[in-house]
């Protein structure tokens, strides 16, 4: 699994990678999500692409993240409102 963030200009940054099959990598995972989540990031899992368009489900812990995710995209916020 990968973590990235969105970065404007920059495409998608790797924040973390690991298998969560492994316990230490598993951790190390839940550790980096969590620290994204906290700097006020929302993340999402893609999930398919319809029509040309790019699905995804928003998550808000760990535990919603399918175990077979490849990766999870981190993103701020819209701003305004």
């Amino acid at each position: 699994m990968r973590l990235l963030r969105m970065k404007p200009g920059h495409g998608e940054v790797v924040v973390a990678q690991g298998d969560v099959e492994l316990p230490e990598d598993e951790r190390a995972l839940i550790e980096a999500f969590r620290r994204e989540l906290e700097r006020g990031m929302w993340a999402a899992v893609p999930t398919e692409a319809l029509g040309g368009r790019r699905q995804a489900s928003m998550v808000r812990s760990f535990e919603e993240i399918p175990r077979d995710a490849e990766r999870v995209i981190f993103f701020p916020p819209a701003a305004g409102g």
